[in-house]
């Protein structure tokens, strides 16, 4: 059997992927650690957003595990920027907008770097480090805890600090999105969160790439106000754009530069 902590771990991983759920007395048995030693095993697993735990020790792992912001940074990078460049001209001077941690809402936070008299909240660590400079921009960090997988802040800190504000606009990443259940995610405290962003906000905007339309790779889902925007590039195809036009949600399909289709 593998030994050392980080063989054992992936090996638990691609156990966890293969059998769907294992206990952890299973794991001690098959591994030759104790229990404990598997039970810090399976809270670093989870911190990092590797496998999801339930009740009585037993582990289930996702099908499709969490990308971390660091490998989501190279996906479809271009149509990334053509949907921040499109969300980025809907502001208008005055606002506050809100901006949910991510890969796409980062390309945001960049074009908005020129921006004057606007008020920026974020959960995001990608979208303070690209205003940090701004000088004109007025930055508000909604703060909790710091997911590392995500780079973004969850919890009850983050959830307190949205109690105390409302937003003109808020725009919010996905890892799948559909017509009936909303936003997928790996965590409900994502879910919870992404929620709550959309009751304090007047607009909500989903900026997602096209191959997120229809995904669901988690079971944590966060549920979309009656009205709200999908925005997505030109790669998404008219099946995939179908359902959330048949449930009226608004649909904006970019092609380069952030022009509308």
């Amino acid at each position: 059997m593998p030994r050392g902590t980080k063989a054992r771990r992936e090996a638990i991983a691609r156990l966890a992927a293969t059998s769907g759920l294992t206990s952890v007395r299973e794991l001690s048995a098959t591994f030759k650690v104790t229990p404990s030693t598997i039970r810090r095993d399976l809270a670093q697993m989870e911190s990092a957003g590797e496998l999801a735990r339930t009740y009585g020790g037993a582990i289930a792992l996702n099908a499709h595990p969490e990308a971390s912001l660091r490998q989501r940074l190279g996906e479809a990078f271009e149509a990334k920027r053509a949907i921040a460049a499109w969300a980025a001209a809907q502001i208008r001077t005055g606002e506050t907008v809100l901006l949910d941690a991510g890969s796409t809402t980062g390309a945001l936070a960049h074009e908005l770097r020129g921006a004057r008299e606007l008020t920026v909240a974020t959960t995001g660590l990608t979208a303070l480090e690209e205003l940090a400079g701004a000088e004109h921009v007025h930055v508000e960090c909604l703060g909790g805890t710091l997911r590392h997988l995500s780079a973004g802040f969850v919890g009850p800190l983050a959830e307190a600090a949205l109690s105390r504000m409302t937003f003109d606009r808020a725009f919010l990443g996905a890892d799948g999105v559909t017509a009936d259940d909303g936003i997928c995610e790996a965590s409900l405290q994502q879910t919870r969160l992404k929620e709550l962003m959309a009751r304090r906000s007047e607009r909500v905007y989903v900026l997602v790439h096209a191959a997120k339309l229809g995904r669901r790779p988690f079971h944590a889902w966060a549920r979309l106000p009656a009205r709200w925007t999908l925005v997505t590039d030109d790669q998404a195809e008219p099946a995939a754009l179908a359902p959330f036009r048949a449930a009226d949600v608004d649909v904006v399909v970019v092609g380069p530069g952030g022009t509308a289709r």
